[in-house]
């Protein structure tokens, strides 16, 4: 519960961002946008003209002409650059930038790539024994590390054991210490105020901490430590969603690709500037973005008229 602050008079200031406990994309939602992504992929595959397709995007999504043919632009750079993900298509970049990146085309919501990208993310970095760093938002996600066996992860992992996997992958977490304090203060194990005198988060999060030490010497299966694991794999995740992803994947339902790439996907390179959201100031962002969208016109050649 300290704060170390240093001067960093060399770096442009920025404004922190927090996105709070925005509301995900459902699963349902997610399944549906995969299906128009479908659809414009076989139009594309289908040699379809560039008016025919935007006719289809406005009468499928009932948007106007010029929303659509923002869209069309944006799957046609997908199209054209890589592979368009979709219901039977997840799309894996592998990236070496600044950092090694596995970039997950997984259009699921947020509460499924949760899943994923914490039980993917601990079997990688027990495997290669080194620390991984973690971004998700309702998309995708990406896992960044130095020695990434992403193959030998999405072998053993299975809707059979993701259950177990993802209980042991958020065991050392903050986010498990978070919950147990709410759920330890809710059955009164941790009073907010005592004799009339208030306690402060920080003393309420700092005496969690030993309490959720001792309780793990006593039981995991401890009442108060089992609800906050619940609430974390039901409530904050969606546990049941991925497990039905996994079984399509082992039905071929799904396809899972592996691609190297040289620069991330249109697709994907939000994920790589939310890494760098506190970093990257909005004039920064907008000229990142527009750099990337020379590079990726540059290397599909001009999109067609």
């Amino acid at each position: 519960m300290n704060l170390y602050v240093k001067p960093a008079i060399h770096k442009n200031p920025t404004i922190p961002s927090w996105v709070s406990e925005m509301l995900p994309l459902s699963f349902d939602s997610a399944l549906e946008i995969n299906k128009f992504r479908g659809f414009v992929k076989e139009k594309f595959d289908g040699g379809y003209k560039r008016n025919e397709i935007i006719k289809f995007i406005q009468d499928y999504l009932y948007i106007n002409e010029t929303t659509a043919e923002a869209i069309y632009n944006y799957f046609y750079e997908q199209y054209k650059f890589l592979e368009i993900p979709n219901y039977n298509e997840m799309i894996i970049e592998h990236y070496k930038g600044e950092k090694n990146y596995l970039l997950f085309s997984s259009m699921y919501g947020r509460r499924v790539n949760d899943v994923f990208s914490r039980t993917l993310g601990y079997l990688m970095g027990q495997a290669g024994g080194r620390d991984i760093e973690i971004g998700i938002n309702d998309n995708g996600f990406y896992i960044a590390g130095e020695s990434l066996q992403i193959e030998k992860a999405l072998k053993f992992i299975s809707a059979d054991n993701i259950e177990e996997v993802l209980a042991e992958s958020i065991e050392r977490t903050d986010i498990l210490a978070r919950r147990f304090r709410h759920c330890a203060t809710r059955s009164l194990m941790i009073l907010r105020t005592y004799k009339g005198q208030s306690k402060s988060v920080g003393k309420q999060q700092m005496k969690s901490h030993f309490l959720l030490s001792a309780v793990r010497k006593v039981s995991k299966k401890f009442p108060i430590l089992r609800e906050a694991r619940r609430e974390i794999m039901q409530d904050l995740m969606d546990v049941e969603s991925a497990k039905k992803v996994l079984k399509m994947i082992k039905n071929n339902e799904i396809k899972v690709k592996i691609r190297e790439v040289k620069l991330p996907s249109p697709f994907a390179i939000n994920l790589i500037i939310q890494g760098h959201t506190d970093l990257i100031k909005i004039e920064d962002k907008q000229a990142f973005l527009k750099r990337m969208h020379e590079l990726h016109i540059k290397s599909i050649g001009n999109p067609e008229d």
